[in-house]
C-alpha cells in the first residue's frame, strides 16, 4: 500500500477569536468551538464576516487546550482561535469522512507530540508528517462507513449507561425528594449519627519510602475515588506487610469520601482496603442508613461541601464539618428499597460497560486493519 503525507493532502488554516451576538438574525453565522466540534448543544454566532470560514467538506482539528486532537468534520461556521481547519488540496482523490475518521484513530499519537509545558498545542510537523493510505474514494468511504457504525455503536452504548445514572438520580428525587432542601420533610440528623467517620491513615509517604508497596494489601488514593462509578472495584497499587503496619486496613463496604482537592467524592469499597488521610471513611450505622443512599445524598451536597472547603495551597473540608452535616433521615425500609434499585441497575451497568469496552478494542482493530489496507471493498 502506498502512503502520503497529509501536508500534501490539506492546507491548515487556524481560526481567530470571534465576536458573539447574543440574539442572532438572519445575516448571523454559526461560530465553531471545541465544544461543536462533539455535539450541537449549545450553538453560539457571530455577525463578523472577517474569520477564517469552515464548510462542511473541511476536517477541523482542536489545536490547543485539554481536548487538543479532538476531531469534528460536516460542520459550516466560522472557527475559533482553538481550532484550525484541514482543507482538501485536492477535493476529488479524498473523502472528508475518511481524513476525518483517519484522524480519529491518531488522536493518541497526536496527542503524545503535543507541546506547551501548561496548555497542550498540537505539533504542526507531527500533523503534517502523518502518512495516510493512498486508495481510491470508493474505498476510503467504504472504510469511513465501517468505522461510522461501529463509533455510533459505541456511542449509543455510552449514551445507555449515561441515562442509567440519570435513572437512579431521578429515582432518588422521586424517593426522597432533593435531599439539600428537604423537600419531603423527613426528620434530619448529623451525617455522623448515621455512621462512623474517620480519615484514612498513612504515616509516611509510599512515594518516599518504596518498600511500603508492592504487597496484597489495596491501595486507594483520591483519584481512585474521584474516577470510580458507586463501587470501587479495582486498584492500581498495593501496600507490603510494612506498608500495612503504618497505615489501616478498612472493610468491603466502606464508603470513601475525598476531603482534598477534589471534596467530597465518594464511592463504595468492593474489597478490604487502605487509603491515605486526604480520604475518609464512612462505615454506615445499619440500622440507621444504608450505604446506598449516603453515597447518592453527597450527589446533592457535593456542591455545597464544596464551597465550605477552606482554600490553603488547595482547597479541603475536615471531618468536622462533614460529622455536623445535616442530612435527611427517611426510614431504613426505604433506603433499602432504594438501595436494592440501584444494586440491579449497576449490575446492569456492569454489562453495558463491560460491552463498551468491546466495542472500543473492536474499534481499535478495525481502525488499524483499515489503515492497512486490509478493509477494502474488493477484498
Amino acid at each position: 500500500m502506498k502512503f502520503e503525507k497529509l501536508k500534501n493532502i490539506v492546507e491548515v488554516k487556524k481560526g481567530k477569536k470571534p465576536s458573539f451576538v447574543e440574539y442572532p438574525d438572519e445575516n448571523s453565522i454559526r461560530v465553531l468551538q471545541i465544544d461543536d466540534l462533539r455535539n450541537d448543544s449549545n450553538p453560539k454566532f457571530t455577525n463578523d464576516k472577517t474569520g477564517v470560514l469552515a464548510k462542511e467538506d473541511d476536517v477541523l482539528i482542536a489545536w490547543d487546550g485539554a481536548n487538543a486532537g479532538t476531531i469534528g468534520y460536516g460542520k459550516l461556521g466560522y472557527i475559533g482561535s482553538t481550532i484550525a481547519l484541514l482543507r482538501k488540496k485536492q477535493p476529488d482523490l479524498y473523502s472528508t469522512n475518511f481524513i476525518g475518521i483517519f484522524l480519529q484513530s491518531q488522536y493518541q499519537y497526536l496527542r503524545s507530540k503535543t507541546t506547551g509545558a501548561t496548555i497542550p498545542h498540537i505539533s504542526r510537523k507531527a500533523l503534517d508528517d502523518l502518512e495516510v493510505p493512498v486508495i481510491s474514494v470508493n474505498d476510503q468511504l467504504h472504510i469511513a462507513s465501517i468505522l461510522s457504525k461501529a463509533e455510533n455503536l459505541i456511542a449509543q452504548r455510552k449514551e445507555s449507561i449515561r441515562l442509567l445514572d440519570e435513572f437512579l438520580k431521578s429515582t432518588f428525587l422521586e424517593m426522597f425528594g432533593d435531599p439539600v432542601r428537604n423537600e419531603k420533610g423527613w426528620e434530619t440528623c448529623n451525617l455522623s449519627e448515621l455512621g462512623s467517620l474517620d480519615r484514612g491513615v498513612s504515616k509516611a509517604r509510599p512515594r518516599n519510602s518504596p518498600e511500603l508497596l508492592g504487597g496484597k494489601y489495596p491501595l486507594i488514593q483520591t483519584g481512585d475515588v474521584t474516577n470510580s462509578g458507586v463501587f470501587i472495584t479495582s486498584f492500581k497499587q498495593t501496600y507490603s506487610e510494612l506498608g500495612l503496619k503504618q497505615s489501616k486496613l478498612w472493610p468491603k463496604g466502606t464508603m470513601l469520601i475525598t476531603i482534598a482537592a477534589n471534596i467530597a467524592q465518594t464511592s463504595i469499597l468492593s474489597f478490604d482496603a487502605c487509603f491515605p488521610d486526604s480520604v475518609v471513611g464512612f462505615v454506615t450505622n445499619e440500622k440507621r442508613a444504608h450505604v446506598l443512599y449516603v453515597h447518592f445524598l453527597f450527589k446533592f451536597f457535593q456542591a455545597l461541601l464544596e464551597n465550605r472547603a477552606s482554600q490553603t495551597a488547595q482547597k479541603n473540608i475536615n471531618l468536622e464539618i462533614l460529622r455536623n452535616l445535616k442530612v435527611p433521615c427517611p426510614p431504613i425500609t426505604l433506603q433499602t428499597q432504594f438501595a436494592l434499585i440501584v444494586e440491579k441497575t449497576e449490575a446492569l451497568k456492569s454489562q453495558y460497560q463491560q460491552s463498551l469496552q468491546e466495542l472500543d478494542n473492536l474499534y481499535g482493530s478495525l481502525s488499524q486493519k483499515a489503515f492497512r489496507g486490509e478493509l477494502l471493498s474488493e477484498q
